[in-house]
């Protein structure tokens, strides 16, 4: 199966720079990207990818099996992305990731800093990691028991006000579980999604050091109650105020509002 089945992607815009773009958790690389080809797409050719479990991104196999041994290592990701560079002819790139493809562009960043020009990320995850996903991926009854819960959401949506009550959760993140285990495929995008993604964690400052001629850009939403800039203070330390953008915006408006802002910056 080649990279182009396991790694489907959107091709957006006309421009003659490059762009590579990660979407977060439950949405599709034409949704998560659509105001980046709008203001853009002058500028940008962009390859919004469906992340795996996503959109027309059957998985890890190309089809819908599935086991929590099935993970995305950061050496199989570099061997996808090699392979979708070699086919497409491209040498030298800008990437942009919303929160769950923070880790993509996080691996990609690693492995492909000699080839990037510029990294914009977005509300990223990967920089830090939450309890709770430490708590639900990484061990094997633990990770039993979060899919437990998730199918017997009236038992997750009670825990979750638990949580919040102690202060570890706030209600945003409710109203967002609430929608996202709304629906049994969106249920079964998450456990996925979590327990596949979890070999993909970073130290940032070595990662940061990798770096040459790559410019990365952080936009954090003010009011974004889901990632909050404590949880990128590890990142946020290394960059100039040039290269930091605290915007005021939530976590569902502030892909567009970063938009507006690189639209400016390249």
């Amino acid at each position: 199966m080649s990279e182009n089945e396991i790694l489907h992607h959107h091709k957006l815009g006309h421009g003659p720079k490059i762009l590579l773009a990660f979407h977060g958790i439950g949405q599709t690389g034409l949704a998560c990207f659509q105001s980046f080809s709008d203001l853009l797409g002058d500028h940008y050719t962009i390859y919004a990818f469906d992340l795996f479990f996503h959109g027309q991104n059957k998985g890890i196999h190309g089809d819908d099996s599935f086991s929590d041994q099935d993970i995305i290592t950061k050496t199989l990701w570099k061997t996808l992305v090699s392979e979708f560079l070699k086919d497409n002819q491209i040498g030298r790139f800008d990437i942009a990731a919303f929160s769950m493809g923070g880790r993509f562009a996080l691996a990609t960043l690693e492995e492909f800093s000699s080839q990037i020009d510029n990294a914009f990320l977005i509300a990223p995850d990967g920089v830090s990691e939450h309890p709770l996903y430490t708590l639900a991926s990484r061990f094997w009854p633990t990770r039993k028991l979060f899919h437990w819960v998730l199918q017997n959401p009236d038992v997750l949506i009670k825990s979750a006000y638990m949580f919040e009550k102690l202060g570890l959760i706030h209600k945003s993140l409710i109203r967002f579980t609430q929608f996202m285990i709304d629906d049994p495929k969106r249920q079964e995008t998450i456990y996925r999604s979590w327990l596949a993604f979890r070999m993909l964690k970073f130290d940032i400052s070595a990662v940061y050091k990798k770096l040459k001629g790559t410019k990365v850009y952080l936009f954090i939403g003010k009011y974004d109650k889901l990632l909050k800039a404590k949880d990128v203070k590890e990142l946020s330390a290394l960059l100039t105020e040039e290269q930091y953008f605290l915007i005021a915006a939530g976590h569902g408006n502030l892909v567009e509002k970063a938009a507006q802002i690189i639209q400016k910056l390249v």
